[in-house]
């Protein structure tokens, strides 16, 4: 696949990165030399110093029989504008990074397919979903749903209060459980278990299951004396800050906590309605957290752009007596240390947007795509086609790669799980869990 890239910034780098990995056809362009030239040379792919606005540049890079063209730098207009050029120079699929909530109104879809940008990513309000999301489930580190929440992805950090570790999963998760255990992070290592495979003491495990099982969940992992988020202290009010207080339930009360009086001042009229109260201050200053009632706090969101002190005020919260923190970690470098020590939950929108963009590569029929920054691992929904591979055999003879699991499908709008003799059908929509495995290879099961 020819795959074009626009912008050696995090989130361009990022997929020229993980996409070369992939032996795929990448050219990285940028205006920019010393950009360029931090990418380094042990990617397998080919940087461009050019203006992704220039025509002459844009046929240069090959956008006439690209694949897919990506413009993500911090230009919004130029990621439009060069979207617009590549697609009438002949690219197939265009996206663009944009930073106007307006624009992601879905009535204006059309509007821009007719302009010549096929999809438009939006990283704030990715982010911010994944917050919500979390800070929903005051026990769970992420939830995923499957196909409006038919299933349920959650992944928990396992304490002593767990009643079901030490037992092999071929104990736990029969045919008849209400859940399976599709991968386990243990320190540095993924595992996507097998039957022998038992859960430890700290394991970040991820469970399939359905909606009416949650409680159930909830309890064999010991979770039940956990406090439900009504309270919400947010560090840093920038976009990603206000597009979460925007979207906050109604039964969550937040402040948000902002270092500079300017921004203060702004985030007063950027927030809907009044939903959040403004404090100017730094969110590290313990005094200050105290006075604020942080002893009352359920949640504590870390969103400044800076990893090491969104990471070191996590801490500081958790000390404080908060159970559910979230950090905002754009270096991936530093996403295993926070892992580590135990911060909570890992916001990264490189990888976010990038999963998203990595979807838009893939056929039709993948509905849903997200990578698990803190496990290194892709899970998807892959729609089952007619006479396709994966709905001639039951599920143990399929011969998945290593490295593979099902976690679950939704058949008629009903979400179940899957075991070894599960037969899957034309339609299904089928959760795969991928690591250290390619998608692309995933998908020809599907097609």
């Amino acid at each position: 696949m020819k795959i074009i890239i626009s912008g050696a910034y995090a989130i361009g780098t990022h997929l020229a990165k993980m996409l070369s990995r992939n032996h795929e056809d990448i050219t990285l362009l940028d205006e920019a030399e010393d950009r360029l030239a931090q990418i380094g040379s042990d990617f397998d792919l080919l940087t461009m110093q050019a203006s992704p606005s220039s025509i002459k540049a844009l046929r240069a890079a090959g956008a006439d029989h690209a694949d897919l063209f990506i413009s993500v730098t911090p230009d919004q207009s130029l990621n439009i504008t060069s979207c617009v050029l590549a697609k009438a120079l002949g690219a197939k699929k265009t996206v663009a990074m944009i930073n106007n909530s307006e624009y992601t109104d879905p009535a204006l879809q059309a509007f821009f397919a007719d302009l010549g940008v096929s999809s438009l990513i939006y990283p704030e309000k990715l982010a911010a979903i994944d917050i919500i999301n979390g800070l929903k489930m005051s026990w769970v580190r992420q939830r995923w749903d499957v196909h409006h929440g038919a299933l349920v992805m959650l992944a928990i950090k396992l304490r002593e209060t767990c009643e079901i570790l030490n037992n092999p999963l071929k104990n736990l998760c029969g045919p008849d459980d209400p859940y399976h255990v599709v991968a386990i992070k243990r320190l540095n290592d993924t595992i996507i278990p097998g039957g022998n495979d038992e859960l430890k003491l700290y394991d970040l495990a991820y469970f399939m299951t359905t909606p009416q099982y949650i409680p159930y969940i909830r309890k064999i992992v010991g979770k039940e004396l956990y406090a439900d988020v009504k309270n919400v202290m947010i560090m840093g009010g920038g976009s990603t800050a206000v597009r979460a207080v925007n979207t906050m339930p109604e039964y969550m009360d937040t402040k948000v906590l902002e270092i500079s009086e300017e921004r203060c001042e702004q985030l007063n009229n950027l927030m809907d309605n009044d939903k959040a109260l403004i404090i100017n201050g730094d969110g590290r200053d313990i005094q200050l957290l105290q006075e604020e009632g942080i002893t009352n706090t359920q949640a504590f969101v870390a969103l400044t752009d800076n990893a090491e002190t969104n990471i070191l005020a996590c801490l500081t919260a958790k000390r404080l007596g908060v159970r559910k923190t979230v950090a905002m970690v754009e270096n991936v470098d530093y996403v295993n240390m926070a892992e580590s020590l135990d911060i909570g939950t890992i916001i990264n929108k490189k990888a976010i947007a990038a999963s998203h963009i990595y979807q838009i590569m893939l056929d039709d029929n993948v509905v849903n795509m997200r990578f698990l920054t803190t496990t290194n691992a892709d899970v998807a929904e892959f729609v089952a086609k007619e006479k396709s591979r994966v709905t001639k055999k039951p599920v143990k003879d399929l011969g998945l790669p290593k490295g593979t699991t099902i976690g679950g499908l939704v058949r008629n709008d009903e979400g179940m799980l899957v075991s070894g003799h599960t037969q899957i059908l034309a339609g299904d929509i089928v959760v795969v869990f991928c690591h250290n495995v390619n998608m692309k290879t995933i998908e020809k099961f599907f097609i």
